[in-house]
């Protein structure tokens, strides 16, 4: 029987359109022997404006639901995720040549990393790509790392929670992503690393596309109060999954 990684994504009218470059990007990669990957692709809400861009393929799921942004749609999919790791891949994304496969590489050769990450680079409207400085150094990430250059730097994490793959028991012991309007991926990246190690790939895996109708581009995703508000339960759930000590794997 071949194993499996679930993509999981988010989507909704607006973004539906980048669909067929998404599934583009998924059709390049490359898996090892005995691998096989399996789309979700959960709609956030219920309009008939998604479905024309979903490809007809039978290693492609679509299901709607009522609309809660993309943790609880992501959330959603889990539900149809029969796989052993799940990977994000947002509607308006891309993942790189190989990303799957490098994920893969770091997750199966280390029982003790619970979720991997790799490089990210915008992907702008006239096609270029722009970079960013910082990254960690390649390989794993230890409990922690992630939190505290979070808080260091203004609410921005050296690794994109964009890029995540994660095991899926994990995901799921953790709630998959949190209950919040924006920073859901981010509040889910913390919780990872308060109770896991990580990895970090510095091979590009995602093109993170930049567009006007892009949520995290909206003035209400920079709103003072409710960035704040988003940021102290993020943090906060972080640091009493550290307190608690609850680690992955259970032996660890």
């Amino acid at each position: 029987m071949r194993r499996r990684i679930i993509i999981v994504t988010a989507v909704h009218a607006p973004s539906a359109p980048f669909l067929p470059d998404a599934y583009a990007s998924l059709r390049r990669q490359e898996l090892p022997e005995g691998w096989e990957w399996q789309w979700v692709i959960q709609e956030d809400g219920k309009s008939d404006q998604v479905a024309p861009y979903v490809p007809d393929d039978a290693r492609v799921t679509f299901r709607q639901g009522r609309p809660g942004g993309p943790g609880v749609a992501r959330t959603l999919a889990l539900s149809q995720a029969a796989g052993e790791y799940v990977k994000v891949l947002d509607a308006d994304d891309q993942l790189a040549p190989g990303a799957l496969a490098r994920d893969l590489a770091a997750l199966e050769g280390d029982r003790g990393i619970g979720w991997a990450t790799s490089r990210a680079l915008d992907l702008l409207p006239d096609g270029s790509t722009v970079g960013f400085e910082g990254d960690p150094e390649p390989g794993p990430i230890e409990h922690g790392a992630v939190l505290d250059f979070w808080a260091a730097h203004d609410f921005r994490a050296q690794v994109h929670p964009a890029t995540l793959c994660v095991r899926r028991d994990l995901l799921l012991a953790l709630g998959g992503w949190m209950a919040l309007p924006a920073s859901e991926d981010t509040g889910l990246l913390l919780a990872l690393n308060a109770t896991s190690r990580g990895w970090f790939t510095p091979e590009v895996g995602l093109l993170y596309r930049k567009w006007p109708g892009q949520a995290t581009g909206q003035p209400s995703h920079t709103e003072t109060a409710e960035r704040a508000a988003r940021m102290a339960v993020v943090e906060a759930r972080a640091r009493h999954l550290a307190a608690f000590r609850w680690r992955h794997p259970a032996d660890g």
